[in-house]
């Protein structure tokens, strides 16, 4: 046995490890969150089982599912890139927690990596399992993959940003109760069940420029209308997402 063989080699791990190794942690945290679980997961279920199955609200022409599901899985991506986000990142930096991964040697950009890829992986399990749910309702999409791919992710960076600034810059319990209100807020005027045709006419062109407004009316447009590329939807989230990122990036507070 040579000299040397267990010499310590002590230094960071690369940085890909630590960055997957964090986000199957963030992961396996959230998915073990009956809380989280709940507003991700068991909420946006019952949403569609129920206004699908019950004419409660007038969806229009058509089957209710197929108007409903693309607002729903609008509905899952809010709840996972903001709500929830928002929710375990102000406890996390009210804990110390936070402030405690920022001294290790993974960057902080690392660290953020690392929970969007969380969400990311968190709203894929969310999409199948709805998307699963609403072909058993007798769902019809049609429409070009692609642009539902790019709405979800460009809904995905607006949400994250707009979560991520809320948590660095308000106190745990305040994210609590502004994270959540914002979700029952939108879900009620952002067109995940209710049509935005309901609202008067100002009313209805303020909604139209919020993120889950775009998101959800993009993705109906795509998989229920069969449209193209819905540009206007498209640019609504990416005016979103950089003010959401750009914002939190500059006043993210660690501590």
């Amino acid at each position: 046995m040579s000299t040397g063989t267990f010499t310590p080699r002590p230094g960071a791990a690369p940085l890909g490890r630590m960055i997957r190794a964090q986000a199957a942690l963030e992961t396996r945290m959230l998915l073990r969150n009956g809380e989280q679980l709940l507003l991700t997961v068991v909420i946006p279920t019952l949403l569609l089982v129920l206004f699908s199955a019950v004419d409660i609200v007038d969806t229009g022409e058509g089957k209710a599912v197929d108007f409903l599901t693309p607002g729903v899985l609008a509905l899952a991506v809010m709840s996972t890139a903001f709500t929830g986000q928002a929710i375990a990142t102000g406890f996390e930096r009210r804990y110390g927690v936070l402030k405690r991964l920022g001294a290790s040697p993974l960057p902080r950009w690392a660290l953020m990596t690392a929970k969007t890829c969380s969400v990311l992986v968190t709203e894929v399990l969310q999409i199948v399992l709805l998307t699963v749910i609403a072909f058993a309702l007798g769902w019809s999409p049609h429409g070009n993959p692609f642009a539902v791919v790019l709405l979800l992710v460009l809904g995905t960076a607006a949400f994250s940003g707009l979560g991520l600034l809320m948590a660095g810059t308000l106190r745990a319990e305040a994210t609590l109760a502004a994270a959540n209100l914002v979700f029952l807020l939108l879900l009620v005027g952002g067109g995940v069940i209710v049509p935005l045709e309901k609202f008067p006419g100002a009313v209805r062109a303020a909604l139209e420029l919020l993120p889950i407004s775009a998101l959800s009316g993009g993705l109906r447009d795509v998989l229920q209308e069969g449209a193209g590329m819905p540009w206007a939807d498209l640019g609504v989230l990416a005016a979103w997402a950089a003010l959401g990122l750009g914002a939190a990036a500059r006043f993210f507070r660690w501590e």
